[in-house]
C-alpha cells in the first residue's frame, strides 16, 4: 500500500502546499495511506486534513516515517547533510549544476532514497504535468513594480509579504503605483507565452503597463538584444538551460539603458545557463531588490519561492494540476515517476 506523507515546509515565507484535503480523500479512496505534518504556517489548516481522513504527524517528524513513505513536500529540506533514505518529492534544483543541488544529491546516494523532482514530471512529449508558473510570473512582476515604485522617490524596495488574495495585492498595488504621480512605466516579458509570462502580462496589464510580449520567435537570433534595456522593467520567464540565448549580459550596468528593473522570475543565477549575467544570488523576502548598478539605479528581483505570496491561490491551482499524477503513485516503476525517478539516478552518478 502506498503511503504518502506530506510534511511541513521548514522553510521562512513558505505557506503553500502541494495537495489540498479533497486531493487527500481521493487519495485514500484509491487505497493510499495519508499522513499530513502539523503545520501553523501552511494556508491550508491541519485540520482540514484530518476531516479528509489523513493521519496527522508532528511538525518535522518526516525522518522517522516508515521507510517505505514517500516523502512529499515543496521547497528545500533542511541542510543538515544527514543522508536522506526515503523517496522524496520535491523541487530539488539539483540537475543544473547548482552547488546545493550537488550537496543534496550526495545525501541522496549516502541514504539510498530518490529525488523525485517536481520540476521533472513530464508526459511522454516532455512537457511539465504540474507547475506553479502563472502564478510565480503575476508575484513576481508585482514585486518587480514595487522596485520601480521605490526607485522613484530614491529608495529600495522594502520587505514584502504574503496577501490574503490577489485582489488584496492588486488593490495594494495599484494605490503604490499611482501614489508616484508618474506615468507608468514601460515592460517587456520573455517567455510570454509560458505558464510564467502569462502570470506576468496578466498582472502587470491589470496595472495598466505597456507589455512587450516576446518568445521563441522574437528571441530565435540568439541575441544580443538590445531592446531588453531600452523598456523600465524586465520580466524574464524563460527557465535556465542549456541552449538558452543571455538576455542581459554583465556589461549591461553601464548607464545608457531605461532598464532600471529585471524580475528573474526563473530564478536560477547560479546556473552556467541563466539568461542574466548582472547578479549571481536569489534575494529574499526581506530583502527582495539587488541593487547591481547606481546610475541609473538597476535592481533585480530573483525570490525563489515567489508564489507563496499568493498561497492560496497558488496551492489550489498546482495541487489541481498534481493531483492526477499524485493518484499514479500506486505505479512508481511507470510514466511520470519512472522518467523523474531516471533522471535523479543519471544525475547521482555524477556526484
Amino acid at each position: 500500500m502506498t503511503h504518502l506523507w506530506v510534511r511541513a515546509e521548514s522553510r521562512p515565507n513558505e505557506d503553500r502546499v502541494g495537495i489540498t484535503p479533497a486531493g487527500v480523500s481521493r487519495l485514500i479512496k484509491q487505497g493510499m495511506t495519508v499522513t499530513v505534518e502539523e503545520s501553523p504556517r501552511r494556508v491550508i489548516p491541519t485540520e482540514a486534513y484530518a476531516k479528509a481522513g489523513a493521519a496527522i504527524a508532528p511538525e518535522g517528524s518526516w525522518p522517522t516515517a516508515p521507510d517505505d513513505a514517500i516523502i512529499f513536500g515543496l521547497k528545500e529540506l533542511p541542510e543538515d547533510g544527514t543522508p536522506l533514505r526515503h523517496r522524496h518529492i520535491m523541487f530539488g534544483h539539483a540537475f543544473k549544476g547548482q552547488p546545493a543541488g550537488k550537496a543534496l544529491l550526495r545525501r541522496f546516494k549516502d541514504g539510498g532514497g530518490t529525488l523525485y523532482d517536481l520540476e521533472y514530471l513530464t508526459d511522454d512529449a516532455g512537457r511539465r504535468l504540474a507547475a506553479f508558473g502563472y502564478w510565480a510570473g503575476y508575484a513576481g512582476a508585482a514585486v518587480s513594480l514595487d522596485c520601480w515604485v521605490a526607485q522613484q522617490s530614491g529608495g529600495i524596495c522594502g520587505p514584502v509579504g504574503a496577501y490574503p488574495d490577489k485582489h488584496h495585492l492588486l488593490d495594494a498595488l495599484r494605490a503604490h503605483l499611482d501614489a508616484t504621480g508618474r506615468p507608468r512605466p514601460r515592460a517587456i516579458v520573455i517567455g510570454a507565452k509560458g505558464r510564467v509570462g502569462s502570470g506576468a502580462c496578466d498582472l502587470l496589464s491589470q496595472m495598466g503597463v505597456s507589455v512587450t510580449k516576446w518568445d521563441i520567435a522574437e528571441t530565435a537570433h540568439g541575441g544580443p538584444f538590445p531592446e531588453v534595456l531600452m523598456h523600465d522593467i524586465f520580466i524574464n520567464a524563460i527557465l535556465a538551460q542549456p541552449g538558452a540565448p543571455v538576455f542581459v549580459p554583465a556589461d549591461a550596468t553601464g548607464p545608457n539603458r531605461a532598464l532600471t528593473v529585471i524580475g528573474d522570475v526563473a530564478c536560477d543565477p547560479t546556473s552556467d545557463f541563466s539568461p542574466i549575467k548582472v547578479y549571481d544570488r536569489t534575494t529574499s523576502w526581506d530583502q527582495p531588490a539587488l541593487r547591481v548598478a547606481e546610475v541609473p539605479p538597476l535592481d533585480v528581483v530573483a525570490i525563489d519561492n515567489l508564489p507563496s505570496m499568493l498561497p492560496r491561490e497558488s496551492s489550489e491551482d498546482y495541487a489541481a494540476q498534481l493531483l492526477p499524477v499524485l493518484e499514479g503513485l500506486d505505479a512508481p516503476e511507470t510514466g511520470p515517476w519512472a522518467r523523474a525517478g531516471a533522471l535523479y539516478h543519471d544525475h547521482a552518478k555524477e556526484v
